[in-house]
């Protein structure tokens, strides 16, 4: 990541000239250093040479599609991705969350949602990579679910479950009120950093990604109200060290 105060590199990948000009414009604009790319050959040679701090992605792309680039920038190193897509469709959000895309966004998009969803992103992660390297003692453990803050590690039924930056931060606020139903609208503000409503459905599409990784029991859903995250029967609440824990987060 970069250092606080420098400027940040964003790399646009975009098959469209009008849509890829405009949004470099725009960031270019905010501060954001941008370079671009119009095919998927293209986009993962430039994240290669170039370290972006952060990606966005059309998820159609000449060469190979945007869920490749994806792939195979994720396997190279950990980059916050903002995937665009064409289509309304949670099939699609669900794949691009699953290759480890962080957020997304339909077009036509607002241009100052997007600049507003790419800051939530990188703040995400730099409040990571400081927690990541501030020691806190303890772990939550809910029956077979234990999630270590320090870390950033989730183990459920004694296997190592892999989460994106989003997911770890949207169970871990489910975990600290285990069984307590949390709105869309408090998850979206405590997790993006983003209080508009019209984003609810993202928080949609990330729990039904989490509860594939984790198990679909694990999150149950209160109809026209928010997630709880379950625990085992007769769990009677964290012990003290582990509550601390969660509440520190």
């Amino acid at each position: 990541m970069t250092t606080p105060g420098a400027q940040r590199r964003v790399l646009v990948v975009e098959d469209d000239p009008t849509i890829v000009e405009a949004i470099a414009a725009r960031l270019r604009a905010e501060g954001f250093l941008v370079q671009t790319a119009a095919d998927g050959p293209a986009a993962v040679e430039t994240a290669t040479a170039w370290h972006p701090d952060l990606l966005i992605l059309d998820v159609m792309l000449p060469g190979f599609d945007g869920l490749e680039v994806c792939r195979r920038v994720q396997a190279q190193r950990p980059v916050p991705v903002l995937m665009l897509t064409a289509r309304d469709d949670e099939t699609d959000m669900l794949v691009g969350l699953g290759v480890g895309a962080d957020d997304y966004m339909t077009k036509p998009f607002s241009m100052r949602e997007l600049v507003a969803r790419s800051h939530v992103l990188l703040r995400r992660i730099e409040r990571a990579a400081v927690a990541a390297t501030t020691p806190r003692p303890g772990s939550v453990r809910l029956g077979d679910l234990e999630i270590d803050r320090t870390q950033r590690r989730v183990r459920a039924a004694g296997k190592d479950i892999h989460l994106t930056p989003t997911e770890f931060d949207l169970l871990m606020c489910l975990a600290r009120s285990p069984r307590a139903v949390l709105t869309r609208e408090q998850l979206l503000a405590e997790v993006w950093d983003w209080a508009d409503a019209s984003g609810t459905r993202t928080v949609d599409s990330h729990v039904k990604a989490l509860r594939r990784k984790i198990g679909a029991e694990r999150i149950r859903t209160v109809h026209g109200v928010g997630y709880a995250l379950e625990t085992p029967p007769g769990f009677a609440g964290e012990t003290p060290a582990r509550t601390q824990a969660a509440n520190e987060v």
